[in-house]
């Protein structure tokens, strides 16, 4: 009954061995019993190491610095700055290029070209890779520079400017604008020798590796100086400089286009892809000149200006029935294929540019006025003495001569400036009407306005009002003296005549063609009727007499087989330089035939310091090799009939 347990009994185990081990007894094959050996020496005390600890938080606190800065850092960049540095990178990686557009061509009336564009280059280069750093050199530039300015007649020093630039970060330098095509290949092939010799020499380096081109177009003129006053030149950006590249540089230049693309070396990446935006070309303009009538009026004058070692002078002709010219020929000229050679004075269109007194072939509009008006006919007798005295002054004829009995017709004939002073004060009952009749009538005619070309630097001359004329004035008008016109004014005139009274605004544009090849003509010209047909017709008889009769000035000018109507002019000549009057201008100008006009010539030469200076001696036969010229080449027939002959003189 009893919680206690009852007592266990202790079974003895196993006796301990190190107990037991001096007690064992040996048996047979039993190991003998270790003895003792030596005792051991006492170790020797070691060297106390320091904690780690201190350091490994050491560098664990500067790593997690290091770690903070570069996450804080990628924060602000794919965060805070990622459109800024998104909008950089896309700036770095894409580059954008300019396409120009192509350049129309100027054509004749033909459709030859009178200027065109061909295919050329910009040579550029990279200033960096002309660095010591780059090429190991220090005198790149100035290697380079030797060997590209014999190719692109360039100054050496000129170019190693450029390569050698102030701003070390500069990467684009033009080092010669529109070169040709050889002078590119002659350019790769220097650099690509260059290269394969560097690669075998170690001591040649390739200065020309930074050498690119760029696409380009150049301006030419295959027919050298021909028309270079009409068409201009185009400057080294590329726009008109003069004349009808300058006047129509909108229609010619077209619209530029842009290309976007990803580079990478300077080199474009093909498989990112790219945006363009083509060019359009400019529109091709056709001109009224005949390239072949041009030929032979440039090389008319040329010869006689340099015959009569004068300073200039020009030829027009222009077509009576359309006022479309077919001729603008200036002498000296230029050429626009390279204008380093020319002359900065003769780089104009003198024939439109240059104001001068036109002298006896204005008394045409003198005569207009008065046979108009019903002042006179051609039979009118007007007596001529040697010496009129008028005003302030007394006026003679271009030689002395006895007292003259001529009809209206022989004034015009003989080219009296006295007999037409005396005409032409029949337009009033006082001088101060006649001035403003005649004032009237040469406004209407065109003179003291712009022609209605619109080509740039026109001279529109001087032509005061009538009350401003002074004493001289009243009289010197009426024969071509006090009043200033240009060249195309003066043929505009006969040609006005010549179309039986009806003025037709000139033109020198035909129309233009677009870069979709459909051609659109160009605004009619404005007509203004300035004189009746009678008028007309019996003026183009009285312009007979000058040249057929004997007793005329300009018999130089007769065509055989065809009837011509022509007024030969010589004026003292205002000198630019001075002011004053020194020389002549030499004129004449007329139409043909006389009876049915299709063509009029005006020829003027400024300043003949060789030989005659009478415009019906060195102007007439100017007038007569342009003027044959230009009847053959329109297959325009002789009419058959013959000449007017209406009197000259009369007998008291």
């Amino acid at each position: 009954m009893t919680d206690r347990e009852p007592p266990r009994r202790r079974v003895p185990g196993p006796a301990r061995p190190d107990r037991l081990a001096g007690r064992r007894r040996p048996g047979p094959g039993a190991r003998p019993a270790r003895r003792p050996g030596p005792p051991r020496p006492a170790a020797a005390r070691g060297i106390r190491l320091g904690s780690p600890r201190p350091r490994l938080r050491l560098i664990g606190f500067a790593l997690t610095l290091v770690m903070l800065v570069f996450v804080v850092r990628l924060l602000q960049v794919q965060a805070v700055d990622a459109s800024a540095y998104a909008a950089k990178a896309q700036q770095n990686r894409y580059v954008v290029h300019t396409l120009a557009a192509q350049r129309g061509q100027i054509t004749d009336r033909t459709g030859v070209a009178l200027a065109t564009s061909v295919d050329a280059y910009d040579i550029t280069a990279d200033p960096t890779l002309f660095t010591r750093e780059q090429l190991k050199v220090g005198d790149a530039p100035e290697q380079a520079a030797a060997l590209l300015a014999p190719i692109l007649g360039k100054d050496q020093a000129e170019l190693v400017h450029k390569l050698r630039p102030k701003d070390p970060k500069l990467r684009y330098v033009r080092l010669a604008a529109r070169q040709t095509p050889q002078v590119w290949k002659q350019i790769k092939d220097l650099r690509t020798a260059l290269a394969a010799k560097a690669e075998t020499d170690s001591s040649t380096v390739n200065v020309l590796g930074g050498v690119l081109a760029e696409p380009s177009s150049k301006r030419v003129y295959p027919n050298g100086d021909l028309a270079a006053g009409i068409l201009g030149w185009v400057n080294a950006d590329g726009k008109g400089g003069g004349g009808i590249e300058q006047q129509l540089n909108d229609e010619l230049a077209g619209e530029d286009g842009k290309i976007r693309y990803a580079q990478s070396g300077g080199l474009q990446v093909p498989t990112v892809g790219s945006t363009e935006t083509p060019a359009v070309p400019g529109s091709d303009i056709e001109l009224t000149i005949d390239r072949d009538i041009q030929w032979a009026a440039q090389d008319a004058i040329a010869q006689q200006v340099e015959k009569s070692e004068a300073d200039r002078g020009y030829v027009i002709v222009q077509d009576t029935r359309t006022g479309e010219i077919l001729a603008m020929a200036n002498s000296p000229g230029f050429d626009p294929n390279d204008l380093t050679t020319a002359d900065a004075t003769a780089m104009g269109n003198a024939a439109l540019q240059d104001a001068f007194e036109p002298g006896s072939t204005a008394k045409v509009m003198s005569m207009a006025a008065v046979l108009e008006e019903n002042a006179a006919t051609p039979q009118t007798h007007v007596v001529v003495p040697n010496r009129l005295h008028r005003g302030d002054r007394l006026f003679q004829d271009d030689i002395d001569h006895p007292t003259w009995y001529l009809t209206l017709n022989g004034v015009l004939a003989k080219s009296s400036n006295i007999g037409t002073i005396l005409a032409t004060g029949q337009l009033g009952r006082t001088q101060a009407e006649a001035n403003r009749v005649l004032h009237k009538y040469l406004r209407a005619f065109g003179i003291g306005g712009y022609t209605g070309l619109g080509f740039p630097g026109e001279t529109q001359g001087i032509l005061a009002p009538p009350e401003q004329w002074s004493t001289s004035q009243q009289y010197t008008i009426p024969f071509g003296q006090g009043v200033s016109i240009n060249a195309m004014q003066a043929a505009s005139v006969y040609s006005t005549i010549a179309n039986g009274g009806m003025r037709v605004e000139p033109t020198l544009v035909r129309g233009t063609k677009g870069p979709d090849g459909r051609f659109t003509p160009a605004p009619e010209p404005d007509r203004t009727r300035v004189v009746s047909e009678k008028t007309a017709r019996t003026l183009a008889r009285m312009l007979e007499s000058v040249v057929d009769d004997e007793e005329g000035t300009g018999t130089k000018a007769r065509i055989p087989g065809y009837r011509v109507a022509g007024k030969t002019g010589t004026a003292n000549r205002v000198d630019p330089d001075t002011g004053r009057y020194r020389g002549y201008t030499s004129s004449f100008a007329g139409f043909a035939p006389a009876d049915k006009p299709r063509v009029t010539v005006y020829c003027a030469i400024q300043n003949a310091t060789k030989g005659s200076y009478f415009g019906g001696q060195i102007c007439g036969p100017v007038y007569k090799q342009v003027m044959e010229f230009a009847l053959k080449t329109l297959q325009v027939p002789p009419t058959g009939a013959g000449p007017a002959k209406l009197p000259v003189t009369f007998k008291p």
